[in-house]
């Protein structure tokens, strides 16, 4: 049965609660075990304090060498001027040892972000980081258009067929939406199924 793990980096909590959908999406397939991990925080406390970050997360802290334990991989962290935040690339720069000796190939990823407006770099985000897993031999499930809701025009959204995504405005007063949390959950979902499909 899948191993799914849910990895994330959250600033302020939007990705936290994205990663829980993902997570309640990937738990839903009978057999998966799923583990909620984070990735640490680079920023120095003073300025994340100062900034208020969200540092009371329950998730733990990944280790790089954890990633090979799991069959489905499923990545979230906010957009940074159109690329993934430095933290969760700070991780896998380290992946190097793991790339090296193949210890990820043939397993499942995903991708899921966040950005502050509706244009703000989503989909440049999630391609970017699924160059990263392709790198190491992942085979990259997206959001497919089955799940309708990102097909939505009555309503501001995120969703793209790269992954799921939520929008928090620039002062990130907008937490997910729950057309956004299905589609984090329908991605979850999708990776576990095919997840346990590749393993017969």
């Amino acid at each position: 049965m899948p191993k799914v793990l849910v990895l994330y980096h959250s600033t302020y909590g939007h990705l936290e609660t994205m990663a829980e959908a993902v997570a309640e999406g990937a738990r839903s397939v009978e057999g998966a075990t799923v583990d909620i991990k984070r990735v640490a925080e680079t920023v120095p406390d003073e300025l994340a304090k100062s900034s208020g970050y969200k540092l009371d997360q329950a998730a733990p802290i990944a280790k790089v060498e954890d990633l090979a334990d799991y069959d489905a991989i499923i990545v979230g962290a906010g957009t940074r001027f159109g690329t993934v935040a430095s933290q969760m690339r700070n991780f896998w720069d380290q992946s190097g040892g793991l790339w090296f000796q193949g210890k990820l190939v043939g397993k499942v990823g995903g991708v899921f972000t966040a950005t502050a407006t509706q244009h703000g770099g989503q989909e440049t985000t999630l391609i970017g980081m699924i160059q990263t897993l392709m790198h190491h031999g992942i085979l990259v499930a997206g959001l497919p258009y089955s799940f309708q809701g990102q097909m939505r025009n009555d309503e501001i959204t995120g969703g793209s067929p790269y992954g799921a995504t939520t929008i928090t405005n620039g002062d990130g007063s907008r937490m997910p939406s729950e057309n956004e949390l299905d589609g984090a959950r329908f991605q979850g979902r999708h990776i576990a199924e095919v997840a346990k499909k590749l393993l017969g």
